[in-house]
């Protein structure tokens, strides 16, 4: 599946978008569309233009990976589900609008996806271990960890405070664990949130605290 999609095999798209080749304003609904942006480019796949889906694919493929590994906890299943993300995002193209951002609907499509699969296997889990606290795939940020050389003591509790943040966050309602993971992981604002997870701003807000909440009364003995 992964070749299907990042090849284009299946699409005969044969290159990345190209400046000359981003949409016409003119195309798209909405007149302050930016050309350049992912919904305007989804629009010009809507209409044909192969090679904005390849672009799409290549821009957004890394995040949704790391999105979705923090999910399902597995990697080659996270790689999976992310081609099926965008084979669903090429699927849907004719009936595309740019009513929200285009991250929006591929975070809702992934969402539905990784809670479809989660509802699936929730008796057959792996016994692969994810770090929720790993690196920040974009910044390299590793908040839990010191600038300096930790001691031995102080990775093993570094260790322990990781598993049991992975623990219990995984163990957060479903709707509570994606706003958090969308929210810490992904850099979204309660905003995106709310609209991948089709309830209001302020319902959002509540998820979070709830969800932080709770995370902080199952590690404060780490605190």
């Amino acid at each position: 599946m992964a070749t299907l999609v990042l090849n284009n095999s299946a699409l005969g798209a044969s290159s990345a978008l190209r400046p000359e080749s981003r949409p016409d304003p003119g195309s798209a609904p909405v007149a302050a569309l930016d050309p350049a942006g992912d919904a305007a480019i989804m629009l010009r796949v809507a209409a044909g233009d192969d090679a904005g889906f390849s672009y799409l694919v290549e821009k957004h493929h890394r995040a949704m990976i790391h999105f979705l590994f923090r999910m399902v906890r597995n990697q080659a299943i996270a790689e999976e589900l992310a081609q099926e993300v965008f084979l669903r995002v090429y699927r849907s193209r004719e009936s595309y609008r740019a009513e929200a951002k285009f991250t929006t609907w591929l975070y809702r499509i992934a969402t539905n996806l990784a809670v479809n699969h989660a509802r699936d296997t929730r008796h057959e889990r792996t016994a692969h271990t994810v770090y929720l606290d790993a690196p920040n795939p974009e910044s390299g940020a590793t908040p839990d960890v010191a600038d300096d050389e930790p001691t031995a003591e102080q990775r093993l509790m570094r260790d322990e405070r990781m598993r049991a943040i992975r623990t219990h966050v995984m163990a957060l309602p479903e709707r509570q664990r994606m706003a958090v993971v969308m929210h810490k992981y992904q850099g979204m604002d309660y905003r995106q949130i709310g609209e991948v997870l089709k309830i209001s701003e302020s319902a959002t807000k509540s998820l979070l605290f709830r969800a932080y909440q709770t995370l902080r009364d199952k590690l404060k003995s780490f605190v």
